[in-house]
């Protein structure tokens, strides 16, 4: 079972931001910004390439509360989600990064 799972499942503490049937959002643990949130469905899938497109319409939905809630909506943010070794995938649950509340910097074309 990987980490996220055991985070779903209790078996290792988070610090919940927002949850619903489906997907949840923590604090990641070590946040290179002031915003720092982990965004995962509650059913596994390895990554955003076997997500079926409604759960992925339905995660859409709720990162866009979530940004909402911890107030980085209006101010930007940045979202990431790696996919594969070459993408830097280090746990093959998919998950979003939500990066915010500061200055993210430029993006290497």
């Amino acid at each position: 079972m990987c980490i996220f799972c055991k985070i779903i499942n209790g078996e290792i503490p988070s610090q919940t931001i927002l949850e619903d049937e489906n997907f949840l959002a923590f604090n990641d643990i070590n946040p290179s910004k002031k915003v720092h949130i982990l965004v995962i469905p509650k059913e596994h899938y390895d990554s955003f390439d076997v997500i079926p497109p409604k759960i992925m319409a339905s995660m859409t939905e709720f990162i866009q509360k979530l940004v909402s809630k911890v107030g980085i909506k209006n101010s930007g943010y940045r979202l990431i989600t790696n996919i594969g070794v070459d993408g830097g995938q280090e746990v093959k649950h998919l998950h979003f990064h939500v990066l915010g509340g500061e200055k993210v910097g430029k993006m290497v074309s």
